[in-house]
């Protein structure tokens, strides 16, 4: 009897787990229902695809500006200035994306502040958007990306400005099979990683947070 017991408590286990997994990668997306904003956002990484949907949906009319993060100056970009190497940052790739498929350059604006994280790129826009009075944003991320965008906005910044997340899902990412690929299973994790570190309050903070 004992033994028919654990092996039904194995079973249920293996399953909780099972779930969990395949779960693991779908659970990672959400959206907004869309509205009418002051500026679209470009939230840093994964060039071109973000830039891409930002600039179908500022053809479409949701918001009369685009704004550009910028990123970190890292080991490597220090080093290649050292060599007399000037490198091409992400945000430039952006804005010549945004500006090949249709958005104006007056309409594209670059925010003026390098960001480490995303928690801090969040505070970056929110302070931005506070200085041109904006009221609401909508966030532009990847799909698996688009839970910890939204997570971190409530958290750090609230409700004022108001952010709508949307996403591409143009990217290489399979949110059901994320196990079978290491590039995606390493997304996966670090996307969870930093879910867990929002919900326990920030304890993991990074060096230039």
């Amino acid at each position: 009897m004992i033994r028919r017991r654990v092996a039904v408590a194995v079973a249920v286990l293996v399953l909780l787990v099972g779930f969990a997994i395949a779960r693991a990668g779908t659970a990672l997306t959400v959206a907004d229902p869309l509205q009418k904003a002051d500026a679209l956002v470009v939230i840093g990484g994964r060039v071109p695809f973000r830039a891409i949907r930002t600039a179908a949906l500022f053809n479409e009319g949701v918001a009369p500006e685009v704004w550009l993060t910028m990123g970190y100056r890292n080991a490597a970009e220090v080093e290649m200035e050292r060599l007399g190497v000037r490198p091409t940052l992400e945000h430039v790739y952006s804005q010549q994306v945004l500006e090949r498929l249709g958005v104006p350059t007056a309409a594209i604006h670059v925010i003026p502040v390098r960001n480490n994280n995303t928690a801090t790129e969040m505070r970056t826009i929110a302070s931005y958007a506070r200085q041109r009075k904006v009221a609401r944003v909508v966030l532009v991320t990847s799909d698996y990306h688009s839970r910890r965008v939204r997570t971190l906005w409530r958290k750090l910044v609230g409700t004022s400005p108001e952010a709508i997340v949307q996403y591409t899902d143009a990217e290489p990412f399979d949110e059901r099979r994320w196990f079978a690929d290491a590039a995606d299973g390493w997304t996966v994790s670090r996307e969870w990683f930093g879910l867990l570190n929002a919900w326990l309050g920030f304890p993991v903070r990074s060096e230039h947070w």
